[in-house]
């Protein structure tokens, strides 16, 4: 089976995370700087093989697309027009971010290691990724 990615897109930066090729288990992979997201996914692609694309979208707590959705809806566009055979799911990524904190904290991270952002948007693309697998079974 082929990999399973998730995005955590931000305006800034954004993480990634993959599936094991069994798609049981989410790993969070890395964090990249979002002006190169496009071309770490071609690299990326280009040596392992990926069944599928997970796209955190958030919400507010209304249900509405929140500030950042203006933004996501041009990258998915794009990321269907670059890899027409991987489909693209959206998932809602509303609380990814304070569950990432929290995972820092119950994890023993010092306050440190607990201010790295990139951190927290990995660990928050690997918290999509592995509620999307767990939906999935």
């Amino acid at each position: 089976m082929a990999r399973i990615l998730a995005i955590d897109f931000g305006e800034k930066r954004t993480g990634i995370a993959v599936s094991d090729p069994l798609q049981m288990i989410a790993n969070g992979l890395t964090t990249v700087d979002t002006t190169h997201l496009e071309q770490f996914l071609v690299d990326y692609v280009a040596k392992e093989s990926v069944e599928r694309f997970v796209i955190g979208f958030p919400t507010t707590l209304r249900n509405e697309p929140a500030v950042v959705t203006a933004q996501i809806t041009p990258f998915v566009e794009k990321l269907k027009q670059h890899f027409p055979a991987i489909p693209v799911e959206l998932v809602d990524e509303r609380f990814t971010s304070k569950m990432a904190f929290q995972t820092m904290i119950d994890g023993g991270l010092k306050k440190k290691a607990r201010q790295n952002k990139g951190l927290i948007d990995q660990i928050s693309a690997t918290i999509i990724l592995q509620t999307y697998l767990e939906s999935k079974r």
